[in-house]
C-alpha cells in the first residue's frame, strides 16, 4: 500500500501544480487587457487650462476690441479691434461647444487682472489707447499661444485637439494683425520659456512606456506562452505517473 500512497501523493501535488497554474494563468490576462487606459475618456489638467484659457480670452478680448473699434486714435486700430471681436465671437463658440460636448464647465466673467485691464482702456484716449491696447493684447496672445501648441502636442481628446487647431489660427493672426500696427513693444515683451531638454534615457524611457498609462506592458502572447508551457508541463508529468502506474 505505501508504493501506491505515495504515487497518490505525487499525483495530488501534480495536479495542485496544475491548478496554481492555470489561477496564475488567468489572474495575469485580465491584467494585460486594462494595461493601457482608453484616450479621451477624461479630461487632464492641460486639457482645461486650453479651455479655460480660451474661454477666457474671448471674454475681455471681444470688448477690447469692441472699445478699440469705437474709440482706436488710429484707422489701423479700429480695424483691427472690429475683427479681432468678431473672430473671438466665432472662437467663443467653439470653445463653448467643446466644453459642452465634454462636460467641462467654464468661467463666466474676466479675471480680476482682465477686467483691470479694459478700465485702463476705458480710461485712456488717443494715442495712448492705441499703445495700451495693442500692448496688453499682444502680452495676452503670446502667453496662450506656446499653452495652445503644447495641448495640441499631448492631449488625447480629439474635441481639445480640435479646438486647439483653430484657436492656433486664431491667436497667430491676432499676434499678426497686432504687430502691423508698429506698436509692439518688443523688449517689454516676456522672454520665450522654453521646456528643459530631455536627456537620452529620459526620451528612451518615456518611449518605452508610452500608451502604457506610466506602466509597464505585458505581451498577450508572452502571457498566453507562459500559461500553456506550465500547463503542458504538469500535465506530461501526471501523465508519466500514471502510466508508471
Amino acid at each position: 500500500m505505501a508504493p501506491l500512497e505515495s504515487v497518490r501523493r505525487r499525483l495530488a501535488h501534480r495536479v495542485m501544480l496544475l491548478l496554481v497554474a492555470l489561477v496564475a494563468g488567468i489572474g495575469v490576462l485580465p491584467a494585460t487587457a486594462s494595461a493601457a487606459p482608453a484616450p479621451g475618456q477624461q479630461l487632464n489638467a492641460a486639457d482645461m487650462t486650453l479651455l479655460n484659457g480660451v474661454r477666457l480670452a474671448g471674454l475681455w478680448e471681444m470688448p477690447a476690441g469692441q472699445m478699440a473699434a469705437e474709440k482706436g486714435q488710429s484707422k489701423r486700430v479700429r480695424e483691427i479691434g472690429a475683427e479681432i471681436a468678431r473672430q473671438h465671437e466665432v472662437l467663443d463658440r467653439l470653445c463653448v461647444e467643446a466644453a459642452n460636448r465634454l462636460g467641462a464647465t467654464l468661467p463666466t466673467t474676466p479675471t480680476t487682472q482682465q477686467q483691470g485691464w479694459l478700465t485702463e482702456m476705458q480710461n485712456a484716449t488717443g494715442n495712448q489707447f492705441d499703445q495700451i491696447f495693442v500692448t496688453r493684447l499682444r502680452v495676452a496672445h503670446g502667453k496662450i499661444f506656446p499653452v495652445i501648441g503644447a495641448v495640441r502636442a499631448s492631449t488625447r481628446d480629439p474635441i481639445v485637439r480640435k479646438l486647439a487647431e483653430e484657436a492656433n489660427k486664431f491667436v497667430n493672426d491676432h499676434m499678426t494683425m497686432l504687430e502691423s500696427t508698429g506698436l509692439v513693444r518688443w523688449q517689454q515683451l516676456p522672454p520665450a520659456a522654453l521646456p528643459p531638454a530631455q536627456s537620452d534615457s529620459l526620451v528612451a524611457a518615456a518611449g518605452a512606456n508610452v500608451g502604457s498609462g506610466g506602466g509597464v506592458q505585458v505581451s498577450t502572447t508572452v502571457v498566453w506562452a507562459v500559461f500553456l508551457l506550465a500547463l503542458l508541463t504538469a500535465g506530461y508529468a501526471t501523465w508519466r505517473i500514471l502510466r508508471r502506474n
